[in-house]
């Protein structure tokens, strides 16, 4: 059997414990290929072969969970010793007419169905028919194994710089794995132990000494690893307890100060009808806006292109609740997540937080709406840094048996229809993740659009989760079927949106 590679954190077992059959807690994109004129060969079997090549560049693609007893505590990382690439990479079809509306229905109704947890937490989905010899390839992986800043280390596998394959060295030989020595793990905890106990008296509050865990997945080695990292969380937070100190004191001079009670007030969502418990079927809609023009904008009215973003979509959102007759006087508010990954950090595990946004859809004009929702942004920012400190105290924390009470209450949350009577936490995600801009390539084929495909909640119906690449920026609408069936209506209003922002700056359209 497989040893344990590493523990999930807090942060990253959240998301599997959150799951439930009407929200899958996994991300993924849908990519748009240009084949070349001369391109003879079998697309779907040419590129799996090439992942097939490339899998020792994304270790984490070949890993699997191992729950603990009663789920206890979380779950471990293993290699899966039964990995076959053929159960995480799947040829696709398409109904006549083959075209990208089609594609989208059936992107939509694949990101509702959940990962089989016996393997790792992936799939992959080419779509090798599509008109004018283009292909699409629909990925998907568990939020638990991944976030977008992390996703260098997937694209790895796909993309090139050329059309012209790399070629990459082999994997090394893997190392002989012998039995676990009881002896060598008690001979180490007693070398820390001994390590720690003879710094000085202040030396030893901030000390980073590295105590040994077991690795198992038995019940007692599970309670001796968690009394172990419950002691290193202990000494952790209490060396990083002046830093909470002055983030409290920091927070506390801030609402006083800068913000008010009516600037928190105004951060509670009203109710909606995008708002609301979910089904268990996705609607997915698609489209491009070109950079230049956003960037014109924000250039023109001095703000970032962020703030663009948020304006065109509070437009949209504005539109289409006003044509159902159902736009509220509060403003609508965006949970628009905050990446904490240092730069070069490309681990398989979660460093995002979130800010939540006002869009000020009571607002008509498009350009004053672009102004208040940059003040608005600057206030949350405030309220939101200091807490980006306090994100690697609690990321590994852990309680005994919250695992399975969380999940417990997730579904009974889910089961309950307490999202149409409680008011929602926000009303939509927006979220916008810098991507390349340089052309990209996979096996020989162009890269020409990389939709985000996102996760939806009971209580927030839609996602709307955008990627730059080259020139444009590429939108994509995730939605409850039950909240947004028609969710391309949506999606077409956006550069009708932009034609308005524009006009109300000062600029012509284009």
């Amino acid at each position: 059997m497989a040893g344990t590679i590493r523990k999930l954190t807090a942060s990253d077992a959240s998301y599997l414990y959150m799951e439930t059959p009407e929200v899958p807690m996994h991300i993924g994109s849908m990519a748009i290929f240009q084949l070349p004129d001369n391109y003879r060969g079998d697309f779907f079997e040419d590129l799996k072969a090439m992942i097939g090549r490339r899998l020792h560049l994304a270790p984490m693609l070949t890993w699997k969970l191992v729950h603990t007893p009663l789920d206890i505590d979380h779950p471990s990382w293993t290699e899966d010793e039964q990995f076959d690439i053929d159960r995480h990479i799947f040829r696709g079809a398409l109904p006549a007419p083959s075209d990208r509306a089609t594609l989208q229905r059936i992107v939509g109704w694949l990101h509702a169905k959940l990962l089989n947890r016996a393997r790792p937490l992936w799939e992959v989905y080419v779509f090798d028919c599509l008109p004018d010899n283009q292909v699409a390839i629909y990925s998907k992986m568990h939020h638990a194994c991944i976030d977008g800043g992390a996703g260098a280390a997937m694209a790895q596998l796909i993309y090139d710089a050329s059309p012209s394959p790399r070629e990459v060295d082999a994997p090394s030989p893997r190392k002989v794995s012998r039995k676990d020595d009881e002896r060598d793990f008690v001979s180490a905890l007693v070398a820390s132990s001994l390590e720690f106990w003879t710094l000085g008296e202040k030396d030893r509050l901030g000390a980073s000494v590295e105590i040994p865990r077991t690795g198992k997945s038995d019940l007692v080695s599970v309670l001796v690893d968690s009394a172990i990292q419950g002691l290193h969380q202990r000494n952790k937070f209490l060396a990083g307890l002046p830093q909470v100190l002055k983030m409290a004191n920091e927070l506390g001079n801030k609402l006083i100060s800068t913000l008010g009670f009516d600037d928190l007030s105004k951060l509670i969502a009203p109710p909606t009808i995008i708002n609301g418990s979910i089904s268990s079927e996705r609607s997915y809609a698609a489209v491009t806006l070109p950079i230049s023009r956003m960037k014109a904008i924000a250039a023109k009215s001095g703000t970032k292109l962020n703030d663009v973003v948020l304006a065109v979509s509070s437009g949209v959102l504005r539109g289409h609740l006003i044509e159902q007759g159902a736009l509220p006087q509060k403003s609508l508010t965006a949970f628009v997540p905050i990446s904490t990954r240092e730069v070069g950090d490309t681990s398989a595990s979660n460093k995002v937080m979130g800010m939540i946004c006002r869009l000020n859809t009571e607002i008509e004009d498009p350009k004053l709406r672009l102004e208040a929702i940059v003040a608005d942004s600057a206030k949350s920012k405030e309220l939101t840094s200091p807490f980006r400190q306090l994100a690697p105290l609690v990321e590994d924390s852990i309680v005994l048996g919250s695992p399975l009470g969380i999940q417990l209450f997730s579904l009974v949350y889910s089961r309950s229809n307490l999202p149409n009577l409680l008011p929602p936490a926000v009303n939509v995600a927006i979220s916008n993740v810098p991507g390349p801009k340089i052309a990209l390539y996979a096996n020989g084929a162009e890269l020409l659009h990389s939709y985000p495909v996102s996760i939806v909640t009971h209580g927030m119906g839609l996602n709307i989760t955008l990627q730059s690449y080259r020139d444009h920026l590429d939108f994509g609408f995730t939605a409850a079927a039950n909240i947004l069936p028609n969710v391309q209506a949506l999606a077409d209003s956006m550069p009708i949106e932009l034609d308005r922002l524009e006009r109300a700056c000062g600029l012509a359209a284009l």
